[in-house]
């Protein structure tokens, strides 16, 4: 029998609960799945399809808003309605190709046989980076994405990103102006994006997949872990992890992003098969010509 392993990241303390709504300054219509953290703070939260949110914050903090399409906002927690300001995009000259559809590259990890779940609070944004290779020069169209999932509820939320790289090889801007919500089963499930309909041509830099937890109340689920006497809660679907070599996996938090650090090495036991190794995003990109 397969088990699920879990990393949890929480943070206890007596609080009391604030609650909002997210609105779009222009329209006044509100704002679903907006990623909502205290800054500087490892407690986060995301708003719901009606732009509501709540906290558990015992006393004033900022809050950092951020979606797709607008500008990122800074607000007192004691403010009920947050009206966040949309993007203005400078559009450029381009030279329109359509895909041939003709062939397919798969690249990334096959799911382990080992791979285990990460499903946790604060983190939300687990990213893939993808170099280019010379093999990729007659399929650089994004054709579809891989996403291997564990989640023990049906129908959990996940948010789907691409981002390119900045000048110091982290994760920058969103390729797509588009929100790609995923919803999947419960179980472990291969979940495929298509993408056909974005024309996006893999950059000569290299790109970044990105999966974004949505700490909905309905991603939320009860788990009891080892040495526990309670349940914690975790937020579905977890993203599952293949164990490698290579360093090509970042997290993003409050205090912004960084590389998925090594495991310790000489471990013992079980814990073994982790030594010196890496957890990777279990996500694969499928390219055309």
């Amino acid at each position: 029998m397969n088990k699920f392993y879990f990393l949890v990241l929480a943070s206890l303390s007596l609080s009391a609960q604030i609650k909002g709504v997210v609105k779009d300054s222009i329209s006044g219509q509100p704002i679903p799945y907006v990623n909502i953290w205290v800054e500087n703070e490892s407690v986060g939260t995301t708003s719901g399809t009606d732009g509501s949110f709540s906290l558990d914050i015992k006393e004033e903090k900022v809050l950092v808003f951020s979606v797709l399409g607008f500008e990122i906002k800074r607000a007192s927690s004691k403010s009920e309605i947050i009206f966040l300001t949309p993007k203005v995009f400078e559009l450029k000259e381009v030279v329109i190709e359509r895909p041939k559809f003709q062939r397919e590259i798969e690249i990334g990890q096959k799911l382990q046989k080992k791979a285990i779940r990460i499903s946790d609070k604060i983190g939300n944004l687990k990213a893939l980076y993808f170099p280019f290779h010379e093999s990729y020069a007659e399929s650089r169209f994004f054709k579809k994405v891989k996403v291997f999932t564990q989640s023990q509820i049906a129908n959990a939320k996940f948010k789907l990103r691409v981002l390119s790289l900045n000048s110091k090889g982290f994760p920058d801007a969103d390729l797509i102006e588009e929100e790609i919500i995923v919803t999947v089963k419960k179980g472990r499930n291969e979940n495929i994006i298509n993408f056909e309909k974005y024309n996006l041509v893999f950059p000569d830099n290299g790109v970044f997949i990105v999966f974004e937890t949505l700490f909905l109340d309905t991603n939320k689920s009860y788990t009891r872990f080892a040495n526990q006497k309670s349940k914690a809660i975790t937020y579905e679907p977890g993203l599952s992890y293949n164990l490698v070599e290579e360093e090509n996996s970042f997290v993003f938090t409050s205090k912004g992003w960084y590389k998925f650090p090594r495991q310790p090495r000489s471990q013992k036991g079980d814990f073994k098969i982790y030594d010196n190794k890496v957890f990777e995003p279990a996500i694969n990109l499928i390219l055309t010509n």
